[in-house]
């Protein structure tokens, strides 16, 4: 069995952000030459996410503006979390609601996708370089 590892960074401009990835992963798999196995994409901070779903604006806007209802940024002293002097404790609250890291499925050296699927890093106290882990095993 092989093993692949990459490290992906990302510098998010805004607060929130959903980035399509799936053309990274992509290359991700080329370079490793796996052609049967398992694809595991995960953020390695703790403000942010990594998710599979449509890259469709109307859908990405309904998240942010979802997310925010349940855990809104302001004001920053309604969160424990921020008695510690950081200003993120929403950040922390999003990334739980939207997932750490996703599994893909990878056959004849395609990450095996159903229609419309593609991979998104989402960010949640950007404005800072960030990182997720692409690890691929298999054959």
């Amino acid at each position: 069995m092989k093993s692949y590892r990459k490290e992906l960074w990302f510098e998010c401009k805004k607060r929130m952000e959903f980035i399509n990835i799936t053309q990274q992963v992509q290359g991700c798999l080329r370079e490793s030459g796996i052609r049967e196995g398992l694809a595991l994409v995960n953020a390695m901070h703790i403000t942010a996410s990594v998710f599979i779903n449509d890259d469709e604006d109307g859908l990405h806007h309904d998240y942010a503006q979802f997310l925010e209802r349940l855990a809104p940024h302001e004001p920053i002293r309604n969160y424990r979390h921020n008695d510690t002097g950081e200003d993120n404790g929403d950040a922390h609250i999003k990334r739980q609601i939207m997932g750490r890291e996703v599994v893909v499925a990878v056959t004849n050296e395609k990450l095996d996708f159903g229609p419309w699927e593609q991979i998104f890093y989402g960010e949640f106290d950007g404005r800072r370089r960030k990182r997720v882990l692409v690890k691929i095993i298999g054959e």
